[in-house]
């Protein structure tokens, strides 16, 4: 045992020496097309800025009460939102997983065999009888992390962690941000139905006067048929507006978690205090830290890269220092004396000399995926510049169209209420009020729809600055740290 010490030693100290090295790239975020600023914010003004974008529970600021309780329902039933959760802790899962291979594994064993001696070439047997064979043994075995293999693997594992912590956020933003789109839409068909009923109760008035005008031979029949027809008409499509909330009201209900026949949502007319103020775009560069989908997508490349280094060692050869030890003996009550006691250690150093090419085609193909996670890194980042730019023009552009609207509107009006003071006087016929009705409702229900896109993509600017996600979560958990619990 002595004369083995100084090799032992020499083993020991060459694998510390170079358990320092890790192969591969070490990683470096690639760089994304940016911009200097967003086109479409130009000339666009923002009512109430805020000193950026919503923090937290964004959708707070539309000040509704009904919407804050179904967020909550996201959050704590969505399935969706539950498998991404899942996906989630089996990646942290992972990443302990890997971290188990910095360590020895050790292990235990005991066992007791009983055994008869063979026959003699004579056939009479051998003397002895049964032999009986005690043993309990301690197995211990360390691959040192030579080359990096290890902590490379522990780096892909994290950043893939950190990757799906991010796609969870992504996940609630994206869940959050319909639902809240839908809501408003919900709450838009109300106001499209109180119109209708308004004008239902318009129409039916109108009615009263042409059958009024008809009996006392002012109007002809015609003129009643023309506003019956008029009134039956509008009143198809105001039932028509029931089928549209119902539909989105179940739509809601699954996304809160709910089965739909366990959520109604009173009616709730859409009106101009619903339309927040949206919060200022910043620079294109400040979407990088803000978005989760970029995150997501930026931790994932940083995962390829490292798994290029989990391919590069394999060329290295690999060493594994074991250890054995324990009591055999043929009498269990005198097992754990110094006589019964056997004990083995050494190395051993494998290396692979030919493969076909396995391992160079291993690396090719992890420097390919490397690549893939960079186009993809690069595609979510103009995509998040898409859709920055998209929101804030529409919601510059639907601005000057409601004006422009509201104004519309106002004339219709005007219009209408000449052509009934026409029509009273007998100078017009009942067409030309039909004319004029149809001409303001229509007007009316393109000014809702107006109001209800303003405020939906007032929440698709702030799912697409990134909602209230704060990229620095991707650190606060200690699983997820760089270099947490990581030997050196």
């Amino acid at each position: 045992m002595s004369s083995a010490n100084p090799v032992w030693l020499v083993v020991v100290a060459a694998t510390l020496a170079v358990s320092g090295c890790a192969l591969g790239p070490d990683y470096v975020r690639p760089s994304a097309p940016t911009a200097a600023r967003f086109k479409e914010a130009d000339g666009w003004k923002v009512a109430a800025p805020a000193d950026s974008p919503p923090r937290g529970p964004w959708w707070q600021i539309y000040g509704d009460t009904t919407l804050n309780g179904l967020m909550d329902a996201v959050s704590a039933a969505n399935p969706t939102l539950a498998q991404a959760e899942a996906t989630y802790r089996q990646e942290r899962a992972l990443v302990a997983e890997a971290r188990a291979a910095y360590f020895p594994s050790v292990g235990v064993s005991a066992g007791s065999t009983r055994s008869v001696n063979p026959t003699s070439a004579g056939g009479q047997r051998s003397t002895g009888g049964v032999n009986k064979l005690d043993s309990v043994t301690l197995d211990a075995s360390w691959e040192p992390d030579l080359w990096g293999a290890v902590r490379r693997n522990v780096e892909a594992s994290r950043a893939n962690a950190q990757a799906s912590a991010a796609t969870l956020e992504d996940t609630r933003l994206s869940l959050q941000s319909e639902l809240a789109i839908d809501y408003f839409q919900l709450r838009g068909l109300d106001a499209t139905a109180k119109l209708l009923t308004e004008t239902v109760d318009a129409y039916q008035k109108a009615l009263t006067l042409t059958q009024n005008q008809y009996k006392v031979g002012v109007a002809q029949l015609s003129d009643v048929v023309l506003a019956q027809t008029q009134l039956v008409s509008t009143q198809a499509q105001l039932v028509n507006v029931g089928v549209q909330r119902s539909q989105l009201e179940h739509a809601i209900a699954v996304l809160a978690g709910k089965a739909p026949a366990d959520l109604s949502l009173a009616p709730n007319p859409l009106t101009t205090a619903s339309l927040v103020p949206p919060a200022p775009t910043g620079v294109p560069s400040a979407l990088l830290e803000r978005r989760p989908d970029i995150a997501a997508a930026e931790r994932k490349m940083a995962a390829a890269n490292a798994q290029i280094g989990v391919a590069t060692a394999a060329f290295f050869p690999t060493l594994t220092l074991a250890a054995s030890g324990g009591f055999e003996g043929q009498s269990f009550g005198h097992l754990f004396t110094l006589p019964y006691r056997f004990w083995s250690v050494g190395p051993q150093l494998a290396e692979t000399l030919f493969d076909g090419g396995l391992r160079s085609a291993q690396v090719e193909a992890a420097r390919a995926v490397y690549d893939q996670d960079v186009a993809s890194y690069r595609a979510t980042v103009l995509t998040a510049f898409q859709n920055v730019e998209d929101a804030v023009a529409a919601l510059r552009i639907l601005e000057k169209e409601d004006v422009l609207q509201l104004d519309a509107v106002r004339l219709a009006q005007r219009s209408l209420d000449l052509e009934l003071n026409r029509y009273k006087a007998g100078t017009v016929s009942y067409a030309d009020v039909i004319t004029a009705q149809t001409t303001l409702l229509t007007n009316q229900e393109t000014e809702v729809n107006l109001l209800s896109q303003r405020v939906g993509y007032t929440v698709s600017l702030i799912k697409a600055l990134g909602g209230g996600w704060d990229p620095t979560s991707l650190q606060h958990e200690p699983a997820l740290q760089i270099g947490s619990n990581d030997p050196k």
